[in-house]
């Protein structure tokens, strides 16, 4: 019954090319994640047992498996998050729901967009200067603690924006029923903006697992012949270790190069698939 008239017609032409342009975008993201992951697996799938994943290096890491470092980098970026976690969500909900705008705001905003900015080598030589001048050596706390630095400004980023989606109109219902602004944020606004402090978490996972320089000079060790008794002894981690085979050790078969680039890149999905399971789960007990 309806013709459309030829302005419609240029929009809805308009509309395509530019829903076709976004497409073959978000295609072309995806590609270098999907040939890398190829690559890797025809390279390094004749390394991939349950061996390999289980037993400790042998014969100068020609053989063997590459357990130690799979175990050293979860202790790392576990402890790391448990040191970053709390200090950066309180710090967000400070600046977000107790600062003013004032200009020690504006400093402490200014400092976490800078230290977001600094290098990996940077953080590993204050790590060396600092953590590990403190405890006499390095060891698996003081390379927790140069991780958990780098971690913190997007914790804070992400937390602060969470905070800032929650709606004033939730905060002002709660202080009109008599709850204190501490019994809000504890009862109300964290909880509804869990699933976005979830997402900052996740992004720091990977970084925090794939990270080599802050590691290496402040608790990693390119070959250990047992794992760490506690915190403060080195230990061996799997982004150190594809480092070493990949190029100091000339008679380490290519096979056990590429598998170990498989399976931190498999820890790595392994780790960011629960946690984003976890996030929708929460994003699904939303209410609004």
């Amino acid at each position: 019954m309806f013709q459309e008239t030829p302005l419609i017609q240029k929009k809805n032409r308009q509309q395509t090319i530019a829903r076709t342009i976004f497409m073959i975008m978000a295609v072309l993201a995806i590609i270098p994640l999907i040939t890398i992951f190829i690559y890797l697996f025809y390279k390094g799938s004749p390394a991939l047992s349950w061996e390999f994943v289980s037993e400790f290096p042998r014969r100068r890491m020609t053989e063997g498996g590459i357990f130690p470092a799979i175990l050293g980098t979860f202790y790392m970026v576990a402890l790391s998050l448990i040191i970053a976690t709390p200090i950066g969500v309180l710090a967000a909900v400070y600046l977000n729901e107790y600062a003013g705008n004032n200009w020690f705001t504006r400093i402490v905003n200014l400092a976490v967009v800078n230290l977001a900015g600094v290098p990996s080598i940077v953080h590993a030589l204050f790590g060396l200067g600092t953590f590990v001048m403190f405890m006499n050596g390095p060891c698996l706390l003081a390379a927790s603690l140069t991780l958990a630095i780098m971690t913190l400004p997007v914790i804070i980023a992400s937390t602060k924006q969470a905070l800032e989606a929650v709606p004033m109109s939730f905060r002002e219902a709660s202080w009109n029923l008599g709850a204190s602004k501490w019994q809000t944020i504890r009862t109300l606004v964290l909880p509804n903006s869990f699933s976005g402090i979830l997402t900052g978490i996740i992004l720091q996972v990977s970084r925090a697992a794939g990270e080599t320089a802050p590691i290496m000079f402040t608790g990693a060790l390119y070959f250990r012949k047992q794992l760490p008794d506690s915190i403060f002894d080195q230990s061996m981690a799997l982004s150190m270790h594809l480092y070493t085979v990949a190029t100091q050790g000339s008679q380490i078969p290519e096979k056990i190069q590429f598998g170990t680039a498989i399976v931190l890149l498999g820890l790595v999905l392994i780790i960011n698939a629960a946690s984003i399971s976890l996030r929708v789960y929460f994003r699904s007990r939303k209410k609004w």
